[in-house]
């Protein structure tokens, strides 16, 4: 009998993470990436101790673990650098099992694609319809040497905020809007000693996190209009963020011009009634975008794929059934989390009125360590789920 066969659809961390969990299980995966070459962006990632927990349930935990990568327990402060609250590492540990861990996204992406076999990337590829069928799905996709299809038991969809997949099996669904908020980031080379912190400044966030082999990752994030850029987007964050505490002046003086990245906010604000049509489950971000707030998007794409592999793990016999044990897994989860992440925005990043933003502080103030960390285990205390033999 032969392998059941999936197509993923998109090559990030969510269809690679997909990729190899369904691998776990004995499926043969083809993986189309619309883009010619995989890489990922000089960005980085805050992982959760649910994204770690889904990377060990991938065996690959220990291959993140194991790299130069720096620990980020992590706190909030006021623009002038006063601590409103702190996130103790040992104390997360004791409740999560694991404190969080910053790690550059480029480092997780090589270690995804270099747990599959070179034959099962295509890049090139870009998807043009996806028919899900009812006992074989079919894709069309062009590559560099024309139109081809591919028949599969199960299709993927982990094409990203823009999903074309989603935009073509739930039409009825808005594309993603804007959340208010733009902002920059950055991967740079700064070996000094700094502590994982958000700093929040009235309708404005500014953000660092270390990320091992003396590499730091910042953002910021601005209320803004969509669609604005400037000719020097560095230049513009300095502007903005170079009169907060040090070391953010420090870290926008390292940083080169070129390597600044810049991207408006979105998020699904109609959520989707299933991620499954068919043969089709959709995940990450094509399933759920969300804002960034919760540092979340990275965890929720992994959790998607693991558990899309333990359902799966049977093989594509009564896959419709299968699917559905996907969707009702991680939709009410999923979309719990993008509402979450969405109102933490609201309350931290975009307060703008003084009034507001001086109840907030010092509410964060008062409010015990603990308290904090078990509002935070809300979203992080989630473990893999056995495969479905």
């Amino acid at each position: 009998m032969n392998d059941p066969h999936a197509v993923v659809v998109g090559a990030g961390i969510g269809g690679l993470s997909a990729a190899v969990a369904l691998r776990r299980q004995g499926w043969r995966v083809t993986v189309l990436e619309r883009a010619a070459e995989l890489r990922e962006v000089g960005a980085g990632l805050t992982l959760m101790a649910n994204a770690l927990r889904g990377l060990d349930a991938l065996g690959l935990g220990a291959a993140v673990r194991r790299g130069e990568h720096a620990e980020a327990p992590g706190g909030i402060r006021d623009r002038r650098g006063r601590w409103l609250s702190r996130v103790d590492g040992a104390e997360m540990t004791r409740q999560l099992g694991t404190t969080a861990l910053g790690v550059h996204r480029a480092t997780l992406h090589r270690i995804l694609r270099e747990a599959l076999p070179a034959s099962s990337l295509r890049t090139g590829a870009e998807v043009e319809h996806v028919e899900p069928g009812p006992d074989r799905a079919e894709v069309r996709y062009r590559g560099p040497d024309g139109t081809r299809r591919l028949t599969a038991d199960l299709v993927v969809g982990a094409d990203g905020l823009r999903s074309r997949l989603r935009a073509q099996l739930w039409p009825e669904i808005p594309a993603p809007v804007y959340a208010g908020s733009t902002a920059w980031r950055a991967a740079i080379a700064f070996p000094d000693p700094v502590p994982a912190a958000i700093t929040w400044g009235p309708a404005a966030e500014f953000g660092m996190v270390p990320i091992g082999a003396g590499q730091l990752y910042w953002y910021a994030a601005l209320t803004a209009p969509p669609g604005e850029h400037a000719p020097d987007e560095l230049a513009a964050v300095r502007e903005r963020f170079g009169t907060w505490h040090a070391p953010i002046p420090e870290l926008l003086a390292a940083t080169p011009p070129g390597v600044v990245l810049r991207n408006d906010i979105h998020h699904l604000a109609t959520p989707l009634p299933s991620y499954v049509r068919g043969r089709v489950a959709l995940l990450g971000d094509a399933a759920h975008p969300m804002t960034p707030n919760l540092g979340q998007g990275a965890g929720q794409a992994i959790e998607d794929a693991v558990v899309l592999g333990a359902v799966c793990a049977a093989g594509a016999e009564g896959l419709p059934a299968v699917l559905a044990a996907y969707d009702r897994q991680r939709r009410p989860r999923s979309q719990a989390v993008a509402r979450a992440s969405f109102r933490a925005g609201r309350y931290g990043q975009q307060l703008r009125n003084p009034l507001a933003v001086t109840v907030r502080n010092a509410a964060l103030r008062l409010t015990p360590a603990r308290a904090t960390l078990r509002g935070m285990a809300r979203h992080a205390d989630w473990r893999p789920p056995a495969p479905v033999r």
